[in-house]
């Protein structure tokens, strides 16, 4: 595209002679191969473009900032808006799920009954100098994984890291070296660092302790671990539970079924480090799909079963090893590797909608709880965790949680939590039943009648037979609670076999969760999609996919003269109209420095109106990636655009509709 000054429409003129492209010429000229990793991942530069494009800033920057808190700015809270909007579609409203939206403001005995008091604590330690307080089992990690960096550098086998910031480098108190170690400290590192998250609090001080694990702020040695424990809204799953009975009712009693929630849950950081990926505030969005504990087949299990997934399972991680097992999710169901259909069919789709926002599948992989890190209700759980440049995050836990928390919180408040089934042909039993005459017990035993009545609850069908025959010789023993012997006889007990028939049955559903923290996902997404042109390293560019792209389009206009305010209007309306978000920018800059500064916010796609556009009613289409051009009449473009923004085409289709643009057009 020729750079023109808003004065030189004369000369523009007279130098395009030429015709417009006819259809013929070769559209795969706007298919251009682009080299994203001509230059290795700079996370310097990378910060920076986050900073300076305001995707996210510290909270309350300008009084000194408050750690572990963020504000989104435009691109990044359209970013994020946009992440949420895929979401909905991929989940409920493919699924066809309930969405809900309940109260994060929640009394501390629904916390207390769901277990997060007593059960949810991290394992802390103190630098035993300052009394800064770590997490253990993060510093554990930090200080294996750099000596094993410093390993790599020292045997050659690594880069150099890059060139600190001047500032961050004085901050630092202790400097790592590059020193070599024995091949068998470098397995027992891997060794250990696989088997991490099923260390106990005591097993990680001892760790500390053999290893000489310190502060690498100071240098300094650690306390032993202790709990630390928080009681801030740590999940939106409660408000799903608690709300359960109202759920059940508007599904017309039917299960299976889920319910759908996207809101603000908090973290007990006492010192967050990553950015994003350790905040004490974030945006999560979770399911609760409430199935038959007897059936949890899933219906569309046949539509991911062939779907190949990056596996680290358990018992990977207890022999020492993060080998990933590549393996399609209907065979990890049938060889048991995940529990059932409706957990594989969720972590099936999980992956699937990751992979359609950006996320890279070769830096993607679903890692197994073991057991000591298995959350208290859970009988399985998967993470999606995402590789990127602070290592492996979990940005998606999918577990399946059995029937705990509906049984708790009915054991709890007395509110029947289950569902009511009519059975299609009754069920009819027979069973031992024992009848108590509360009038003639009432007057033998008084106060211990109660106790009586609820043995006989509590008894199986064998010890009732041991009763009954027991009565038939005249008298039966049974014990209280507290281990008193008492003496019964038939007039006070009868146990006799009785038939039943069962037209109803009752169960309280088990729930699969998948739980999504958004902000660790936005993160990795941008980490994944960041790269530099070939030809220039300081040309950043964020490869978003068009769906959650913040900017759709960019409406370059090539001059500032009013004559062109009228397309720009037209374009921009027909644009809006569409639903398609597009900034117009009509700065004095060049279109070269117009396009690529939208190439760092992930603008997909760009128009330019120049005077040929006023006089011919065309546009030119570009493509970030390839800053291929394509020209077409202005509502075949925007046809096309709307196709390649709703994913209904991709830029090689487009290809095929509009002709290739040489650079010129024809103007009289």
């Amino acid at each position: 595209m020729l750079r023109l000054r808003t004065s030189c429409r004369s000369r523009y003129l007279q130098l395009l002679r030429l015709s417009v492209p006819s259809p013929k010429f070769k559209a795969d000229m706007a298919i251009i191969p682009v080299n994203k990793t001509a230059h290795p991942f700079d996370k310097t530069r990378f910060e920076a473009l986050l900073n300076r494009r305001f995707f996210y800033a510290p909270a309350f920057e300008i009084y000194g900032g408050v750690a572990g808190l963020y504000d989104y700015g435009p691109p990044g809270s359209s970013l994020q808006a946009n992440i949420i909007a895929e979401w909905r579609k991929h989940f409920i409203v493919e699924e066809h799920m309930l969405e809900i939206d309940s109260t994060i403001m929640t009394p501390a005995p629904v916390f207390e009954t769901s277990g997060h008091v007593a059960r949810f604590a991290d394992w802390m330690v103190k630098d035993d100098q300052t009394g800064d307080v770590l997490r253990a089992d993060h510093l554990v990690k930090g200080v294996l994984e750099a000596r094993l960096v410093g390993d790599k550098e020292a045997r050659g086998l690594a880069a150099q890291p890059q060139k600190e910031d001047e500032k961050k480098r004085k901050k630092k108190v202790v400097k790592t070296a590059g020193v070599q170690l024995s091949d068998d400290a470098v397995k027992e590192y891997e060794v250990i660092l696989a088997q991490l998250d099923n260390y106990s609090g005591p097993e990680i001080g001892e760790l500390c302790r053999k290893y000489d694990i310190r502060n690498p702020d100071t240098g300094n040695k650690v306390t032993e671990p202790q709990h630390s424990t928080s009681c801030q809204h740590p999940e939106t799953a409660q408000g799903h539970f608690l709300n359960f009975s109202r759920l059940l009712e508007f599904n017309n009693g039917r299960v299976p079924f889920a319910s759908a929630q996207i809101g603000r849950s908090f973290r007990n950081e006492i010192s967050p480090r990553a950015g994003l990926l350790r905040v004490r505030e974030f945006t999560m969005a979770e399911i609760e799909h409430y199935v038959d504990p007897e059936d949890k087949r899933h219906e569309r299990f046949d539509e991911v079963s062939d779907i190949v997934l990056d596996l680290l399972d358990r018992d990977v991680q207890a022999s020492g090893s993060t080998q990933v097992k590549k393996i399609s999710v209907g065979d990890a169901v049938a060889t048991g590797i995940i529990a059932n259909e409706t957990l594989g069919y969720f972590v099936a789709r999980i992956h699937q909608f990751l992979v359609k926002i950006g996320i890279d599948p070769a830096r993607l992989r679903f890692r197994q709880h073991m057991a000591n890190e298995m959350a208290h209700y859970a009988t399985d759980c998967w993470d999606a965790e995402i590789q990127n440049s602070y290592g492996w995050t979990e940005c998606v836990g999918c577990a399946d949680r059995a029937a705990y928390d509906l049984t708790v919180h009915s054991k709890k408040t007395g509110h029947p939590l289950v569902v009511r089934q009519a059975l299609k042909e009754p069920i009819v039993t027979e069973r031992l039943v024992a009848e108590l005459n509360k009038k003639v017990l009432g007057k033998t035993f008084g106060k211990d009648a109660g106790a009586i009545q609820k043995v006989f609850l509590e008894l199986d069908e064998p010890r009732l037979l041991e009763i009954q025959r027991e009565l038939a010789q005249g008298s039966a023993i049974v014990a209280t609670p507290d281990g008193r012997k008492l003496s019964l006889t038939p007039e006070i007990v009868t146990i006799e076999r009785k038939t039943f028939k069962q037209s109803i049955r009752e169960f309280t559903p088990n729930v699969i969760e998948p739980s999504f923290g958004l902000g660790r996902i936005l993160y990795v997404l941008l980490e994944h999609n960041f790269w530099a042109r070939e030809q220039d390293i300081e040309r950043g560019v964020l490869s978003l996919p068009p769906i959650i792209a913040p900017t759709k389009v960019l409406i370059v206009p090539l001059s500032a003269k009013e004559e062109f305010d009228p397309l720009v209007q037209e374009v921009s309306s027909k644009l809006r109209k569409a639903g398609i978000f597009a900034r117009v920018d009509d700065s004095n800059t060049s279109i070269g420095k117009r396009y690529a500064r939208n190439d760092e916010l992930g603008t997909p796609f760009g128009v330019t109106l120049d005077f040929a556009s006023i006089q011919n009613r065309t546009m030119t289409l570009r493509e970030r990636d390839t800053t291929g051009q394509l020209i077409g009449d202005i509502d075949q473009v925007i046809s096309v655009l709307v196709d390649l923004v709703n994913d209904s085409a991709d830029w090689v289709e487009a290809c095929r509709r509009l002709p290739a643009y040489d650079g010129v057009q024809a103007v009289d």
